[in-house]
């Protein structure tokens, strides 16, 4: 099974986007995903790991969730 981590930074208020992203992501993956953690972070963090490897960061992308989706869904594969 597989384990996504959304880290989100708490000053920046970014808690809705995460809880958002994370419904998304169990609606859309429902009992493919073992587990989809929000790690509390700061600095203006926002990154969705897959099994401990990277997919998003907003560092360096547009905050996109249907590409976070699809970013998943490929390390799924």
């Amino acid at each position: 099974m597989t384990t996504v981590e959304i880290e989100y930074c708490v000053p920046c208020g970014h808690i809705d986007r995460a809880v958002d992203l994370q419904r998304l992501l169990l609606t859309s993956f429902r009992q493919q995903l073992d587990r989809v953690a929000l790690v509390t972070g700061d600095g203006g963090v926002f990154v969705v790991r897959v099994d401990g490897e990277r997919v998003f960061d907003v560092a360096e992308d547009e905050y996109d969730p249907d590409e976070v989706v699809r970013r998943v869904r490929e390390r799924m594969r």
